[in-house]
């Protein structure tokens, strides 16, 4: 049997019907990251409302925050080939795999953008359509192409494009940037550490294969830990100050859901000072359902029009 040369390896990997290619272009988005941002859109929106925005309103943020989002995640993909091809957890991803080409995939990324900064300014404004192209570019070019392969703090820093759509969602309704916005915007920035590290210690010999310096690369795991339950307790903190404008369900939950999170973070730590690994993949899942209840018992609130419980 003759060998396999690297370009019929290639093209047994390519797409081989239009159906193979739409799933190649649509994996290269990232929906399930896209889902979560869209998950604290929608609140936002209602608390900048203090009610129930308009529908229409509602779906032209969402699809042009969908279409940013997507922006980003495809550009990123593009600039991450090379690692993604070395790490296990995204080698499956479709320019790893060659499922895509990587000029197909700058374009689609780049008209993305373009489509979706002239759907927002079109259909809600100028604010929100200009944050939306500032987050992918943030992505692309700050955290992608610099901060990533230089500095442990990486996602620190690079983490703040993900909080943008919450002052995309208050911009889109009120057509500025109000103090609410830029505490949901750090509820977001201070979450992201914990979840991320908890997700880079699974698979910190992927990061490090790949040269990398995620902190648990760079760090020991108990410090890695003590950095997660440090960054946990200003993200409870955080979700507080919103107590000026929010009655008691979302404070309520803010403070049930942030002892839950601050229990797993402690054992997490405990567990690993102890010798012990721990399961720090369990609070990475942890973490997106904490998120997700804070933001929906805030769109609870906002919906049933409660009393601030300062007020």
């Amino acid at each position: 049997m003759p060998p396999v040369k690297p370009a019929d390896a290639v093209r047994s990997l390519s797409p081989k019907s239009r159906r193979d290619v739409v799933r190649a272009y649509v994996a290269l988005t990232k929906p399930r990251i896209i889902e979560l941002l869209l998950v604290t859109t929608v609140p936002a929106m209602m608390l900048a409302e203090r009610g129930i925005p308009s529908p229409w309103l509602v779906f032209a943020t969402l699809f042009g925050g969908t279409m940013a989002a997507a922006s980003a995640n495809v550009l990123n993909c593009v600039a991450d080939a090379d690692i993604d091809a070395i790490m296990k957890r995204t080698k499956a991803r479709p320019l790893a795999r060659h499922q895509v080409s990587t000029r197909g995939a700058l374009v689609f990324g780049v008209v993305l953008g373009v489509l979706s900064f002239g759907w927002l300014v079109a259909t809600t404004n100028l604010l929100a359509a200009v944050m939306a192209v500032g987050a992918i570019l943030f992505y692309v070019l700050v955290y992608t192409l610099v901060l990533k392969r230089r500095t442990a703090q990486n996602i620190v820093w690079g983490g703040a494009a993900g909080c943008m759509p919450v002052v995309i969602g208050w911009a889109a309704v009120t057509g500025d940037v109000g103090w609410p916005a830029l505490v949901m915007f750090g509820v977001i920035f201070f979450w992201t550490p914990p979840h991320f590290w908890a997700l880079a210690m699974r698979f910190r010999d992927d990061y490090a294969r790949a040269g990398v310096p995620m902190l648990p690369v760079v760090a020991t795991a108990e410090r890695v830990a003590r950095q997660i339950v440090i960054y946990s307790w200003v993200m409870v903190f955080w979700t507080l100050l919103l107590v000026p404008v929010t009655g008691w369900v979302y404070v309520g939950f803010a403070l049930v859901a942030g002892m839950w999170f601050l229990t797993r973070a402690h054992q997490l730590y405990a567990t690993i000072r102890r010798g012990g690994k721990g399961n720090p993949v369990k609070l990475f899942h942890l973490s997106n359902s904490y998120l997700t209840l804070v933001f929906v018992a805030l769109a609870v609130d906002s919906a049933l029009g409660l009393p601030a419980v300062t007020g």
